[in-house]
C-alpha cells in the first residue's frame, strides 16, 4: 500500500511505501496526486520512503513506476527516495542516471533532510 505523507512544504509530495506495493496503490493514491500537481503546471519534487515496514513492490507495480516517467517533459524536480534497504537503495541510485528528475537518496534517519532537499532547500550530502 502507498500512504501520502501529510504536513509537507508547498510544492511537495510525499508517499510511504507499507507492505506490498500493488498496482491499484499507484493508481489510487500516486498517481491521481502527480495528475493534480502536473495539470496546475507544478514541479513534482517527491518523497517516497521504503520504511521498515515496507515488504516489497509487486510486477505491476513496478511497472506502474515505469509509467511515471511519461510525464511531460519538464514536469519533474527533484524525486527524494528515502530508505534504509541498502540493495533496493542501491539499485535505484544506479538506476537513478535514467530518471527524468533530479534524484538523491537519503537514510531514514535523514527523512526531513530528504523534505527539506525535495523542497529545494541546499543541503549536506546525506546519501545512504
Amino acid at each position: 500500500m502507498i500512504d501520502p505523507i501529510p504536513d509537507l512544504p508547498p510544492g511537495v509530495l510525499g508517499f510511504r511505501a507499507v507492505g506490498v506495493v500493488e498496482a491499484s496503490d499507484y493508481r489510487s493514491v500516486l498517481d491521481p496526486a502527480i495528475d493534480a500537481a502536473v495539470a496546475k503546471g507544478q514541479k513534482l519534487n517527491i518523497v517516497f520512503v521504503l520504511g521498515e515496514d515496507f515488504s516489497r513492490y509487486s510486477l505491476s507495480a513496478l511497472w506502474q513506476d515505469v509509467l511515471l516517467e511519461g510525464k511531460p517533459e519538464g514536469s519533474w524536480g527533484r524525486v527524494a527516495l528515502v530508505t534504509n534497504r541498502k540493495v533496493l537503495g542501491e539499485m535505484v541510485h544506479g538506476l537513478g542516471f535514467l530518471m527524468p528528475a533530479e534524484f538523491r537518496l537519503f537514510a531514514l534517519a535523514d527523512l526531513q533532510t530528504a523534505i527539506d532537499w525535495a523542497a529545494g532547500e541546499k543541503v549536506a550530502d546525506a546519501e545512504a
